[in-house]
């Protein structure tokens, strides 16, 4: 798909991850709709990278575990741009609790996770599908993680929720078809992200040990991704492991 004069709509745009995708996308001729929870100087920050670049911006708040403030943001990136082509569903939220301490994972916190993460996307896809449907089609990439394809992450609850995305990735390109290509990226330890701070420290040595690059995943990767998979015209239902080779992920990239 060409990406020139194409509207795309990042969720979670005010962290590390959400401004690597806003501005490659911004690159690639894409206005961008960025949105936040709590950081709306950092969306702001994200939306003067993407008018640096040329493309109009829309810094919106949106709380995706709120169905009528998914109806809200979507409402007013159709207003603004006139239709949205292109969904990346990135915003999420995690907390640090290593996988033997089942007490501390309590069910408000599994339910603040799942919503986020796996619910969200959901109610976004829906909402956007008409408008995504439109003229020649458009795209949905969802990043997930490599927790979501072994069990090693910052939460027990944050390797399910990302293991249901990936899922749902699936089932979205089958009923999204076809006139929307549905795929995902799966970021292992990303460094110096808001997210990986979060990791527990075990975790995050056990990336940097098993990488067999050397290095891990970085930000710019996971937006040359995301940008590759709204190019392509013939791919859907598949995930792009993004994490410095770490061989236990290695069979489902």
């Amino acid at each position: 798909m060409e990406l020139e004069g194409r509207v795309a709509l990042v969720t979670g745009g005010s962290g590390d991850i959400g401004t690597a995708i806003s501005d490659a996308l911004a690159r690639a001729g894409c206005d961008v709709a960025v949105t936040f929870v709590g950081n709306e100087d950092g969306a702001k920050a994200t939306a003067g990278l993407v008018e640096a670049a040329g493309r109009a911006a829309l810094p919106l708040a949106l709380d995706q575990r709120v169905e009528s403030s998914i109806e809200d943001a979507v409402a007013a990136v159709v207003d603004r741009f006139g239709g949205c082509d292109v969904l990346v569903n990135n915003g999420a939220w995690n907390i640090g609790i290593p996988f033997p301490e089942l007490d501390r994972l309590d069910a408000e916190t599994w339910d603040r996770v799942l919503e986020t993460n796996l619910r969200g996307p959901y109610l976004l896809a829906r909402a956007l599908a008409p408008h995504l449907r439109a003229g020649d089609g458009g795209r949905v990439v969802n990043i997930a993680s490599v927790g979501g394809l072994m069990p090693g992450s910052s939460s027990i609850a944050y390797s399910c929720s990302k293991a249901g995305l990936i899922h749902l990735t699936h089932c979205l390109a089958v009923a999204l078809a076809p006139e929307v290509a549905v795929n995902c990226v799966a970021p292992g330890l990303v460094e110096g992200t808001r997210m990986a701070l979060r990791l527990p420290e075990a975790v995050a040595a056990g990336a940097r040990r098993q990488a067999v690059l050397g290095k891990v995943g970085s930000a710019e990767d996971v937006a040359d991704a995301t940008v590759l998979l709204c190019r392509a015209d013939t791919i859907t239902g598949q995930t792009i492991v993004v994490d410095g080779g770490m061989p236990g992920a290695m069979n489902f990239g």
